[in-house]
């Protein structure tokens, strides 16, 4: 359960793969971790739901060997403390644009002396984990995802790259998409390229290179191309697909 060897996995180059929780309750949690996934991406920025409603949801995760991975609202102190504290391995900041925004998510991410998170974590108790040793040893386990969404933040990846204590940095297509000013036109030949060209950049500063995508064949295209953090759709989705599938074969 701790430490989770996501951050181990990602410095030691393995491609690690994820899936999208589909509701916040322990029955939908405990069936996804059952599936050979690295991580489980928890959303609370477009979900109508916070932290306060995830209770015991991070430590099942840990429970099944799974890293929780939650996304926050914004880059914002105390979402993403809360977020740790309630038991995330990793935590996805949206909209990170610039160098200077880079810094501070990763100065709340982290305990002393790599940050200034305060300390006072919750869900070391729910699992049976000794609390003190999570807490002096949490920053060998943190892991920090920034999201590129933007023209503005695409343009300033090298610089935001070169920011220390960043572990993934994970191009959202859909808001890059609405940037290029093509909303939701994801096959648009300039955020295909941008696509392409964002793990090569980061190869060159040793950062793995992130997004999520639905069709697994586009899916294992991006790996091709050099993504090594990869969320894959989510199990309702795939789920509704699949009975769609055998309710058209049973009436055909």
């Amino acid at each position: 359960m701790y430490p989770n060897p996501l951050k181990e996995k990602l410095r030691n180059g393995q491609t690690v793969l994820g899936t999208a929780l589909n509701a916040p309750t322990a029955s939908v949690m405990a069936a996804t971790c059952k599936t050979d996934i690295d991580f489980v991406w928890i959303d609370t920025e477009h979900a109508p739901y916070a932290s306060e409603s995830l209770e015991m949801l991070p430590v099942i995760a840990r429970q099944h060997g799974v890293a929780p991975m939650i996304r926050v609202a914004w880059n914002d102190p105390a979402l993403i403390k809360k977020a740790y504290d309630v038991g995330a391995v990793a935590v996805m900041v949206p909209q990170v644009s610039t160098a200077e925004e880079a810094a501070r998510a990763v100065e709340y991410a982290f305990y002393p002396p790599l940050g200034k998170r305060g300390v006072s974590p919750n869900w070391p108790a729910l699992a049976g984990v000794d609390w003190n040793h999570a807490i002096k040893t949490a920053n060998d386990e943190t892991v920090l995802i920034v999201q590129i969404e933007s023209l503005e933040a695409y343009g300033n990846l090298e610089e935001i790259a070169k920011v220390p204590g960043i572990d993934v940095l994970f191009i959202g297509p859909m808001d890059m998409s609405a940037s290029l000013g093509v909303i939701t036109e994801m096959q648009d030949p300039r955020l295909q390229e941008m696509m392409r060209e964002f793990p090569r950049i980061l190869a060159e500063k040793g950062i793995p290179a992130g997004t999520t995508l639905g069709n697994i064949e586009e899916v294992k295209q991006k790996l091709s191309w050099g993504y090594r953090f990869m969320n894959v759709g989510s199990p309702m989705a795939y789920g509704v697909q699949a009975l769609n599938g055998y309710l058209a074969e049973m009436r055909g």
